[in-house]
């Protein structure tokens, strides 16, 4: 069950179902966005504009490459990021202004893009409008979440996170999942949520958007991690002590920042970090095998169209966890790795070389 606070008693909300209920009752003010905007057209910005309109909004979705404008708008699917998939057509533009008539967006832009994305809205769109953001990392350089982002970039907008376990393809083709959908307030969350909730797209509330914003960003980090020990062929016991461990460091500097505990132990932590620790799927995953078996980091990220956030991320989070004094020795690891400080052999000594420690 999804979980809230108000007035100081705990509450429960199964997704869409009991919170379109409460709306229809008039027990709340806030309705469900209609007309919704989806600004990036990668794997999980068609994903999330396909659930939408699959949830009967009106949908208008942004594309930085007019091929997939094309393509989206014509109803031959995102051959670019989502090959082999079965997509509606959804109109889709290249000018964001085409926005401007939505009553909310889902921010998609990757986590190091999303500044200059959000500032470009606010010059061509409207930067009042309810914002979900959708990109996981912290920004290079000013260690800023997302939702910090947001805050300098468009003060105005009613700031909402989505994050969970949730492959692009799996959602886009209709497959059960399950995310997190962060709010500050009950009712910007619940009008979120009955926007998009569908019988297969359940969408939990929290009001614990720190919380879901540094399981995001710290997952995509681990996830690389747990990819070197399977090219390594390190077994599956490491594989399942790394994700254990590493679950410590995200919920370590998650509650340093003032996100909760119970939140990152749900979808949008170690849910979202069991899915991309466990398969090839995870772009992150995928990254750090490439990385175990011996090759490059310029090379593996010079054969991908689409971005590997953790990549970027991980000096990001360990530069915070500094500032915030918590200590991730897997995650400077991967910092140290990607960064090419370190070989994969030094980084893996340096792991196995730290002290006995009580577990907690």
């Amino acid at each position: 069950m999804g979980s809230f606070r108000l007035q100081g008693v705990r509450h429960t909300l199964d997704t869409a179902t009991e919170v379109g209920e409460m709306i229809a009752h008039g027990e709340h003010n806030m309705q469900a966005f209609q007309r919704m905007g989806v600004i990036g057209a990668g794997a999980w910005g068609t994903a999330l504009a396909v659930t939408a309109a699959r949830a009967g909004r009106d949908v208008r979705l942004w594309a930085f490459e007019p091929e997939v404008a094309e393509a989206m708008s014509t109803g031959r699917g995102n051959p670019l990021f989502l090959a082999g998939v079965d997509l509606p057509a959804v109109p889709t533009s290249t000018d964001m202004a085409a926005l401007s008539d939505c009553e909310a967006i889902l921010a998609v832009a990757p986590a190091q893009h999303m500044r200059t994305t959000l500032r470009r809205w606010g010059r061509e769109g409207r930067a009042d409008l309810p914002v979900a953001l959708c990109a996981k990392g912290v920004e290079s350089g000013t260690l800023r979440l997302m939702g910090e982002v947001l805050r300098e970039e468009l003060p105005r907008a009613p700031l909402a996170v989505l994050s969970g376990p949730s492959f692009a393809a799996d959602v886009a083709r209709g497959l059960p999942t399950a995310v997190t959908l962060a709010a500050e307030t009950q009712a910007l969350g619940q009008a979120w949520i009955s926007a998009l909730g569908r019988p297969y797209f359940r969408p939990y509330f929290s009001d614990d958007v720190v919380g879901a914003e540094v399981g995001g960003a710290v997952k995509n980090v681990l996830a690389i991690a747990c990819g070197v020990v399977e090219g390594l062929a390190l077994g599956r016991s490491a594989h399942a002590a790394l994700i254990a461990r590493g679950f410590a460091e995200m919920t370590r500097l998650g509650t340093a920042l003032g996100g909760r505990a119970e939140t990152l132990a749900g979808l949008c932590g170690l849910g979202d970090l069991v899915l991309t620790c466990s398969s090839p799927q995870s772009r992150n995953m995928s990254f750090g095998m490439a990385l175990g078996q011996g090759d490059q980091v310029a090379d593996i990220l010079g054969r991908r169209t689409a971005v590997t956030e953790g990549v970027a991320s991980a000096p990001g989070v360990v530069a915070l966890a500094a500032r915030a004094g918590v200590e991730m020795p897997i995650c400077a690891a991967v910092a140290g790795l990607v960064s090419g400080e370190l070989s994969v052999q030094a980084a893996l000594e340096a792991l196995l070389a730290r002290p006995f420690r009580a577990e907690r």
